[in-house]
Formats: structure tokens, sequence, C-alpha cells
């Protein structure tokens, strides 16, 4: 994302993110806790609407608006990771829901009254392989009874809503692996004790993460997102949302670790001299630059195919692979320009280089976005 695009909005992000400075993440780090006082904040100055219809109560921006807004709080040194989801797990509703589910939820999310930032996908026997997904729901009168589980689910402790992906037909009673899969909405203020059980995963990072397990949780069928047996359709127009917005992350991790470290190199003295006249030091500090503004341009150009309406999967795939990479290796550059003091807490590197670790493996890894490229761009065989 070009540092000078929506400069209105960045300059907001900024002076909001200038409220909450390094002490304030290492201590939610520290306890592992959510930055409940970030997230109000950036909900009541409407940043994380941005991309709900302006008639529903949002700002009707689009997916260039809010990478603007991600990549300018991970450039402050903050982390988007606790409510992005908030911006894009709506999509689902906002494309495939009825006018009345558009209408009971839309403006609830919109101001914040609502949060709708759980997306549940992931199963412990299925990882990425979305087809074998086993959560089922059986429709039984106005309800579907959902059992199963999910894992890596983010944020469901901190939501009222949830998107969820469940089968409706077993995958060998369908045609293509694909079909037979459903979305549906739940209300988490209810379902939590009702056959919804939330269980918290401690993780190197604080990312709010939980194993979800479903004991015949009953859904109501007016919860059914579009049609009945569509489901990973919907879901694969959410993934790519997602998948620009986190590259936007990675593009603002990537410019404060390139900050930092140029900023460090020029006031560091050894041996009677900035250690950033040292081309050692220098140049890895210019290539994360490179590295970063070639994949910052992805970023813009699957966010402006996404925006258009336009075919964006393989666009989304790779910014996010381009963005993820040049974020881990400014992290590690950072790290080796800072010495000693890049493991130290309250330089806020190590917990950067931990948080932007994490976009090598979610919310897709590496491997399969280079799978995805040699099969469908490239035309080779499958390779799974």
């Amino acid at each position: 994302m070009a540092a000078d695009s929506f400069p209105e909005i960045r300059h907001a992000v900024r002076r909001l993110c200038a409220d909450f400075p390094g002490p304030y993440w290492q201590e939610k780090d520290r306890e592992r806790a959510y930055p409940v006082e970030f997230v109000a904040a950036l909900t009541a100055a409407g940043f994380l609407s941005v991309l709900i219809p302006q008639s529903h109560g949002g700002s009707g921006l689009g997916l260039g608006a809010a990478t603007a807004i991600l990549e300018e709080i991970h450039r402050s040194g903050a982390n988007g990771g606790a409510c992005h989801a908030q911006m894009y797990v709506m999509g689902t509703l906002l494309k495939h829901g009825s006018a009345a589910q558009q209408a009971a939820w839309l403006p609830g999310i919109a101001s914040g009254a609502l949060r709708l930032q759980a997306f549940a996908v992931t199963e412990p026997g299925s990882g990425t392989d979305t087809s074998r997904i086993r959560t089922f729901a059986r429709r039984d009168g106005d309800d579907y009874v959902v059992s199963g589980q999910k894992i890596w689910i983010s944020r469901a402790e901190h939501s009222d809503l949830m998107v969820l992906l469940v089968r409706t037909t077993p995958r060998e009673a369908v045609a293509r692996p694909g079909d037979g899969m459903s979305v549906l909405l739940v209300d988490l203020r209810t379902a939590v004790g009702n056959g919804l059980t939330i269980r918290p995963i401690r993780t190197m990072l604080n990312h709010a993460t939980t194993e979800l397990f479903f004991d015949d949780l009953r859904v109501p069928v007016a919860n059914l997102i579009g049609e009945e047996g569509s489901g990973f359709r919907y879901i694969l127009d959410g993934m790519n949302a997602e998948r620009v917005l986190i590259a936007s992350e990675c593009i603002g991790d990537a410019r404060f670790f390139i900050d930092r470290a140029a900023a460090y190199a020029a006031d560091r003295n050894v041996f009677g001299r900035a250690i950033g006249e040292n081309q050692g030091v220098q140049f890895p500090i210019a290539r994360a630059h490179v590295q970063m503004s070639a994949a910052a341009l992805m970023v813009d150009h699957a966010a402006a195919l996404f925006d258009a309406g336009m075919p964006c999967g393989t666009e989304a795939n790779m910014a996010k692979l381009l963005a993820s990479e040049a974020s881990w290796f400014a992290a590690d550059m950072c790290v080796q320009t800072h010495g000693g003091f890049g493991f130290a807490e309250g330089y806020d590197i190590e917990r950067k280089f931990r948080e932007t670790r994490l976009y090598q493996v979610a919310p897709i890894s590496t491997n399969l976005i280079l799978s995805h490229v040699a099969t469908h761009v490239l035309k080779l065989p499958k390779s799974f």
C-alpha cells in the first residue's frame, strides 16, 4: 500500500495509535490480555466499519481504505489482529445474507454494539483442507443441530457473533468436495454453555485464539446465510479480503522494523562511528525497504481488483505471500541491527518479531500459496 494513499485516514489512525504506546502493548502481551481500550477507540472512530455501506451505518469505503488503516496500526507498533476480523467477517453477511439478515445485524456491527470477529472454519483433522471439515449441522425443524470441533479460532471469547462453516451434506454424498457446506451465523451470547464450549489456547503471541467444541448446539435455520450447500463459495470471498488485509498488516510491520532499524543504525555508535555507516548494517536495511516496497505494490493491486469486483484469489494469495516474507525479513534484520537490545521487551521489537512470524503460517501457509500458483496459474499437476 502506497504510504501516501488515504492521507487523512492515515493521519487519524497515527494520532489514535499515539495514545497506545509501547508500554500499553507490552503489558497486554505479558498478561495475554485483550486490548479492550484500543479496540473501543478504533470502534468509536469508525475505523472498523469502513467496509459496511452507509445505508447500514458504516463508511462505505473500499478495501483500499481498510488496508491503509491496518497498515498504519501496525507501523505504529500496535497489533490489529485483535480486531481486524471485525472489518471483513461481515462480508459474508453483506454479500450473501438476506435483506432481513443485513438489516437485523449490520447496523449493530457497524456501531460496535455487536462484535462479529470470529470466523470458524479450521478443524484439527482437516487443517487447510477445508473440504474435509466434519463439523455437521443436522436439520431439526426450525433449527440446525451442530456437532463437531474447530481450532485456531481467534477472538471467539471477544465476539457476540460468529460465522461458522459446517457440513450439511456428508462429503461422500456430494459431486464435488466443496459442495454440501453451509454458513451459519451463531449468536455466541446464547450459544456458550448451551452446546458450545470455548477453550483458550496459549501461544507464543497474544492472539486470543481458541478451540471450540459443539455438542448439539441449536442454531435457528433463520441464521443460515445464503443457500444451504453453497457455503464454501461464500467463505472464499471472505478469505480473499482477509488475505489482502493481513498483507497490509505485514507491510505495516515491515515499515515498523525498517523505521526502527534505520533510526537505531544512525544513532548507535560503536568503535567511534555510527553502525549505519557500515555497509554490512545498512545494506540489509535497504534490502528490507526494497522488498517491502515491491510487496506493497502487490497489495495495492489485489485490493484494487477486490474493490472492482473482479476475481482476485491469486492476487490476494500472492500479496499475502510477498508481504509476509517482506515483514519477516525486515523483522530478522531489525533484531540483528539492534543486537542484544532487539531481545529487550522495552524496545517492542521482540514482540513484533513474534507477531509477524504468525503470517508465514496463517491464515494460509506459504507452501499452500505456492501450490495454488503452481496449479492455477502455471497449470502444473496438483501436488496433493
